[in-house]
Order: structure tokens, then C-alpha cells, then sequence
């Protein structure tokens, strides 16, 4: 078994607690899903946003999941690179997994489906 990274990025409406948790739960399901993790095969999940999103830790969204206390979550910002994609909270869920890196499936949502044209093999889940 090995330890692999699955990425993730979704726009968030509004610097809001319920934005950024509305949006941190629905791409963590989305990731988890189109991968097929169970929680307890998570290692880590390393949460950052641009920014602009500071209205809550998108690591709280785990506790609405229901997952174990002890799974390592880490928030931070995303470097403020000019002209970058604004509003945007990305994910990095590393996994123990039997899967090869060509089946792990990145996912990007709304906005952040411009991101994906960066990195591939990538789903985008609908806004």
C-alpha cells in the first residue's frame, strides 16, 4: 500500500462560514467519492484558500462529515499571485491506497475547473 495525494479546488460564493464549509464539504465528498476512500485510509488533508477566504478553518468542515478527531488537517493560504483565481479553496487529501497515480481522479469545481487544464487527469463536478 502506498500513500498518494489526491488535489482539489472549488470556488467559493462568499467569505462566509457556511461558503467556505458548504464548499469544503461538498469537494471532500467529491474527492473521497470519485476515489473511492474510506476515512479511515485518510493520512492527512492539507486545506488551503486564497486569500480572500478567512471567514473560517475549512478543516471544520470534517466535523459535519462525522470524521475521526484524529485524522491530521492543516489549513493556510494559498500564495497571493496576481491575477490568480480568487475565492478558491484547494484541498491536498493524501490517501493510503492500493491504487497506481494514473487511477487517482483530481477534482475540480466550479471556477476551479479552469485549474485542472494545469493538472490532469482531472473530473469537475457540476456548480
Amino acid at each position: 500500500m502506498r500513500c498518494r495525494g489526491i488535489r482539489g479546488a472549488i470556488t467559493v460564493r462568499a467569505n462566509t462560514k457556511r461558503g467556505i464549509l458548504a464548499a469544503a464539504k461538498r469537494l471532500l465528498m467529491e474527492m473521497s467519492n470519485a476515489n473511492e476512500v474510506e476515512v479511515e485510509d485518510i493520512a492527512a488533508v492539507l486545506f488551503t484558500t486564497t486569500p480572500d477566504l478567512n471567514a473560517e478553518f475549512p478543516a471544520a468542515a470534517t466535523r459535519d462529515l462525522g470524521w475521526p478527531a484524529n485524522i491530521a488537517l492543516l489549513c493556510g493560504h494559498e500564495m497571493d499571485v496576481p491575477d490568480a483565481l480568487s475565492h478558491c479553496l484547494r484541498i491536498l487529501m493524501l490517501v493510503n491506497t492500493e491504487k497506481d497515480l494514473e487511477q487517482i481522479i483530481h477534482v475540480y469545481v466550479g471556477e476551479a475547473k479552469k485549474l485542472k487544464d494545469k493538472a490532469s487527469p482531472a473530473i469537475g463536478g457540476e456548480t
